[in-house]
């Protein structure tokens, strides 16, 4: 079990700042700490007390969670494969898990406009068949892992967020919780609270795409050294209560084309889930090259194409959120294990982006961590690095799965929308993803940016507040609220380029990629200023991943800030 005690650690913080120094901290000790209470870090919790009660071992497992509560931060469309929770928990039926919509009919469509689309029969889009899969909201079913795991007895702590990484002798060695209570200027209010310093034998980082530790512990370790740079997308997600004579419970529909800027694959997607409810969304590859687009207003813009129109007239919308995804796929991901702890999930990279589901591969990627560790656990001098973890996972349905799909991104990348989607299908209709060759994208997603004068302007039209709707009221159905009154969390590493470089060169595109309004140029006394309205913040990473400097570092608030999601 764990202890709580004063602890006087010598080791250091990854990165150390002014907040941070000199501060006397608590410890927890546990042998496994689980960054992030996602389906990966769940997963990978559940997993390790299952084996360990088996055989009647001892194991303390803890998971921290930044969101107020565990499903506050989570955000995906779903349609989920039930495939690895069939290996997990055998009996979620019974158990009561919140799958209560089968897949009944797929649509795949392409737009042309804002009038005219055309069906693709699935027997040509074979990633979007989804028989056998649920429609289900992540947020909820979280909630519903995170019960099932609190019944094993393990320690799960929402509203504390994980950060800085402990490191001693170049072996991570734990986490530190955030410090609450820090004003703006770094000075300790009345109500501060030191972080804890949870210790652990071994520690878990399961944060979801473009993880803040995961990011820095890849860095530090060179981990993506024989690995493709990662490549996004920014996910948009709404919840419509429709007209129950428009909803069509089970019904998944997929659709390209309109009004995607040219040479830009975005894709959307519509769920008729349970209750009249349905999860309409839209996905922009942060590849794009013109600083013009504004994913947000696109997404907006979708919702009046005629075919997803039928659905939402006379519907009332209830959530908005947004979040960046992994779609780099086989190539992208790095080295999945370092000096005291692994990646799992998309901190290391595991979604299927031709199938957009991340669910399953991120819970899989936690049993096998799992696995792995437990193999090493109990051993009289137990590995620091767990290099089992490779080969259980190349040996696993997941590897065939991610490597089957490699070539499909790569494909688009290199032969534009149209031809690069034809190959792409083609690979995986006749080939079934086994064509003797993998191909590579070697440029990140922030390098290509091209200059805007450069690149056309696009005029988006004006939210009509019925179906299609402007940023600030948007953010307000996200619940999100951060304590005014602390240090700023996207930190600029130098604060004169948003001004006195991206704006000339790119009409600084952080105006426009940013799905929350947080990033803003204003007038000040006669001069231009770039103003953060960190409040807004939906914790989506876009800004860490897109801005063409990589001015911009988002590290973690206060615990409990940013969103808190209702059945996304």
């Amino acid at each position: 079990m764990y202890k709580r005690q004063a602890y006087s650690i010598t080791a250091a913080p990854l990165n150390t700042n002014k907040y941070m120094e000199n501060i006397e901290r608590e410890s927890m000790e546990y042998d496994v700490v689980v960054v992030g209470a996602g389906p990966a870090g769940l997963s990978t919790a559940i997993k390790l007390k299952q084996l360990a009660d088996e055989q009647s071992k001892e194991m303390s497992i803890c998971v921290v969670e930044k969101g107020s509560e565990v499903g506050a931060h989570i955000l995906s469309g779903n349609v989920f494969d039930p495939k690895a929770l069939n290996e997990l928990i055998p009996d979620w039926k019974e158990l009561g898990a919140p799958l209560n919509t089968p897949v009944k009919k797929d649509s795949v469509r392409y737009l042309l406009n804002e009038k005219a689309n055309f069906s693709i029969p699935t027997l040509f889009a074979t990633t979007f068949k989804n028989h056998g899969n649920y429609i289900m909201s992540l947020g909820n079913f979280c909630r519903w892992m995170a019960e099932y795991a609190e019944g094993l007895e393990i320690d799960i702590f929402p509203g504390f967020t994980a950060s800085e990484l402990l490191i001693e002798d170049e072996k991570v060695i734990g986490v530190t919780t955030g410090d609450m209570g820090i004003d703006s200027s770094g000075e300790q209010k009345p109500s501060f609270e030191p972080g804890i310093n949870l210790i652990a034998k071994y520690t878990i980082l399961s944060e979801g795409c473009r993880g803040h530790l995961g990011k820095q512990i890849i860095n530090k370790f060179n981990l993506d050294a024989e690995s493709d740079p990662q490549h996004y997308g920014i996910g948009f997600k709404e919840v419509w209560d429709l007209d129950p004579n428009l909803h069509e419970e089970g019904l998944v529909v997929h659709t390209m084309g309109w009004p995607a800027a040219k040479g830009v694959l975005s894709g959307s997607y519509l769920y008729h889930g349970e209750n009249n409810q349905a999860f309409l969304g839209y996905i922009v590859p942060l590849d794009y090259d013109n600083p013009h687009i504004s994913p947000f207003d696109e997404f907006q813009q979708w919702k009046h194409q005629s075919s997803i129109l039928k659905y939402l007239k006379g519907g009332t919308r209830t959530a908005y959120g947004a979040r960046a995804l992994i779609k780099g796929g086989h190539q992208s991901i790095p080295k999945m294990y370092f000096p005291g702890g692994m990646l799992v999930g998309d901190d290391a990279g595991t979604m299927n982006f031709p199938r957009i589901k991340g669910t399953h591969t991120a819970m899989k990627s936690g049993m096998i961590a799992a696995e792995s560790l437990f193999e090493e656990f109990y051993k009289d001098n137990p590995k620091t690095e767990l290099d089992n973890y490779s080969a259980n996972f190349k040996s696993s349905w997941l590897e065939t799965e991610l490597h089957t799909a490699r070539n499909f991104l790569p494909f688009i990348h290199k032969y534009g929308t149209l031809l690069g989607v034809a190959l792409a299908g083609a690979d995986q209709l006749l080939f079934r993803g086994k064509l003797p060759f993998t191909l590579h994208h070697d440029t990140p997603d922030h390098a290509c940016l091209k200059e805007a004068s450069s690149m056309p302007s696009i005029e988006y039209p004006k939210p009509d507040g019925i179906i299609s709707f402007d940023k600030l009221s948007s953010v307000f159905l996200s619940n999100t609220n951060h304590e005014e009154d602390q240090p700023c969390h996207l930190v600029l590493k130098d604060p004169t380029i948003p001004i006195a470089v991206n704006l000339p060169k790119y009409d600084e595109p952080a105006q426009r990629y940013c799905p929350a309004g947080v990033y803003e140029i204003v007038e000040k006394d006669g001069k231009e200023e770039f103003q953060i309205n960190a409040q807004n913040c939906v914790h989506c990473k876009t800004c860490d991943i897109k801005d063409p400097s990589q001015n911009i570092n988002w590290v973690t608030p206060e615990g409990m800030g940013g969103p808190n999601y209702p059945n996304m």
